[in-house]
């Protein structure tokens, strides 16, 4: 999970994805700021800047607790049935002159006793599982560290309108039927060649004949004067001949 956490950042964060070509780039952070007197912007990989979360787990400590509680109660009755019985009897006479009276007399008795016992028992127990967690940035791998390095590296300073070069502002040729080779590189303002916005103007050329080579622009001038534009920046281009000992037109 920690390993998909900084995937998922590199991948949401640090990188555009084109919808059409599914290329990856990375996102650049570019701003302007003043330097030698003059406005100037840097561009540079948001990856750089920002701290990737790299996150390992150090420790796990598990921290168990039970408590037990316990209840009982009992309650005991005698229910004891016991019986015994007896009689007595007793017999008495009384005579008084003619009369005589005879009396019968029976005596019983008995006993009881009831004996029960019950006996309750309640147990409860709780617990409770207390788990700590000790995680930190951990080092990075050094793939990711050298892809770092590597964007690091191509940290910029670039011109908010472009940057224009030429191998040459001024060609002097000796033969009027030769032509001048001019090379032109520009950079945009994110500090990214491309040639593509290159374009010339001058007479007896046309745009086709500007034809990309490499990185640059390159063309065949004849004698003339050219203006090579590209963004915001343009930059002009004379072509003259000399013939023996002429100085230069």
């Amino acid at each position: 999970m920690a390993a998909k956490t900084t995937w998922e950042f590199i991948q949401e964060v640090g990188l555009n994805v084109d919808p059409d070509t599914q290329e990856k780039t990375a996102v650049n952070v570019s701003f302007s700021f003043m330097q030698g007197g003059r406005m100037v912007q840097l561009n540079v990989p948001l990856l750089t800047i920002v701290p990737i979360p790299y996150i390992a787990i150090h420790t796990i400590d598990i921290n168990f607790k039970a408590s037990i509680s316990a209840s009982s109660s009992s309650s005991s009755e005698n229910s004891e049935n016991t019986s015994m019985g007896g009689s007595a009897e007793i017999t008495a006479g009384l005579k008084v002159g003619p009369f005589s009276m005879n009396a019968k007399m029976n005596a019983n008795y008995s006993s009881k006793k009831d004996s029960k016992a019950t006996e309750e028992s309640k147990y409860s127990v709780e617990y409770t599982m207390d788990v700590a967690v000790k995680a930190g940035q951990d080092s990075m791998p050094a793939g990711l560290a050298k892809v770092l390095e590597l964007l690091g590296n191509s940290l910029d300073v670039s011109d908010p309108k472009g940057t224009l070069e030429v191998n040459n502002t001024r060609f002097i040729l000796t033969d009027a039927n030769d032509k001048a080779r001019l090379i032109a590189t520009y950079k945009d303002s994110t500090g990214l060649l491309n040639p593509e916005n290159l374009t010339i103007e001058g007479s007896g050329i046309g745009a086709e004949d500007f034809k990309i080579s490499d990185d640059s622009k390159v063309i065949d001038l004849p004698v003339g004067k050219y203006t090579v534009k590209a963004g915001g920046r343009e930059v002009e281009i004379v072509v003259e001949s000399r013939q023996g000992g002429d100085k230069p037109a």
